[in-house]
């Protein structure tokens, strides 16, 4: 397959060079320059208008240095791959933008369907031959079997109308440690890493990883906690060589949200730290997820943002320049549909990222 399906390291450079933006707007992170905000796609009414401001807010934020989107086949019953599809695809017949030079992500995990458990019945337990069962279904929402994330991956991959996915993740895992034992779970991922490498091999995404709510920002005695170096070693296992394609780590980071980078959850070589710093150490690139907190608490964080900005920012702006400051953050997701939301954004691309000290003054006020 032609690196021109996916993104490759001279297309997310070329990308940069025609972007008008500041010079700590980029990072290097396993080879592609990834925009330090990038546009999510969670949230949202399932209905038309959601799907056409999304569709614009899309096209407006590739076109203004926005490289990376985010989405999950869960996400607005699957319409959010569907829009992001249709907005790719806009970009690259217009010009906007070639597709060597995006990072498209998606996830598989959770139930796309509403009416869940009945769907997944019927479409995964039901048909004769399956290998899925009624137990795979966690809290009535989330399946990892390797059947159905191999499953999952096909239908995003169809949905977004691409031929790769550049990073594929397994959306909250942990969601299944309320089901099984923590050795069914990391056999389980087992299993799911070894799809995911036979995807890479057949070029149906670029790399992998974990999208996780809990799981890291959670010390190793909670039920959710999932060890980062464990995960390394079993997706090395199970790669040729031991070159696994598990490059990648999401969780939710915010000035509320502040664990992922103060709580030490991860054990590497006998030292503790957050995980943050041990993706570091494991050459794995960390994605913010709600970096601003899906905007629902902006007031709270007025008070650990005054001062901190030397440009006439709004809370939500410098909101989002804290998360997408912090050392060792590749992205910081962020939702926008309306255009003055996606105007905001944009204009923090042509800014500097804070200083670090201006950033630990954030966590120390």
């Amino acid at each position: 397959m032609t690196n021109n399906h996916q993104a490759t390291a001279l297309g997310t450079d070329n990308y940069c060079r025609h972007q008008n933006c500041a010079a700590t707007h980029f990072r290097d992170c396993n080879q592609l320059l990834m925009s330090s905000i990038g546009i999510g796609t969670y949230l949202g009414p399932v209905d038309e208008a959601t799907d056409q401001l999304m569709h614009l807010a899309i096209i407006n934020a590739i076109a203004n240095g926005i490289n990376v989107v985010d989405t999950a086949i869960n996400y607005r019953h699957q319409r959010s791959e569907r829009v992001v599809g249709q907005a790719i695809e806009q970009v690259i017949r217009q010009d906007i933008a070639n597709r060597e030079g995006l990072i498209i992500c998606s996830k598989g995990g959770f139930i796309p369907h509403p009416n869940r458990v009945e769907w997944f019945k019927k479409t995964y337990v039901d048909p004769p031959g399956t290998s899925i069962c009624m137990a795979d279904l966690a809290k009535q929402r989330h399946c990892m079997h390797p059947d159905y994330i191999r499953d999952q991956l096909n239908r995003s991959l169809d949905n977004l109308g691409v031929e790769t996915i550049d990073i594929y993740y397994l959306h909250n895992p942990e969601d299944q440690l309320s089901n099984i034992s923590r050795e069914s779970f990391y056999q389980q991922l087992k299993a799911c890493f070894t799809v995911l490498e036979e995807a890479v091999e057949a070029g149906k995404i670029g790399a992998y990883g974990l999208a996780t709510w809990d799981a890291f920002r959670v010390t190793p005695n909670h039920k959710a906690h999932i060890d980062l170096a464990k995960a390394q070693a079993i997706a090395q296992s199970v790669s040729h060589q031991g070159q696994s394609h598990f490059k990648f780590i999401q969780l939710p980071l915010n000035l509320l949200m502040l664990e992922g980078a103060t709580l030490a959850t991860q054990t590497i070589d006998g030292c503790q730290m957050p995980v943050i710093e041990a993706a570091q150490e494991l050459k794995i690139t960390t994605v913010a997820s709600a970096a601003i907190a899906q905007g629902r608490e902006l007031e709270k964080m007025l008070p650990l943002l005054t001062s901190k900005s030397k440009e006439p920012l709004t809370i939500a702006q410098q909101a989002l320049q804290f998360t997408r400051s912090i050392p060792g953050i590749s992205t910081a997701l962020v939702g926008m549909k309306k255009p003055e939301h996606v105007a905001q954004n944009l204009e923090l691309a042509s800014l500097p990222t804070w200083q670090p000290t201006t950033v630990e003054s954030v966590f120390n006020s």
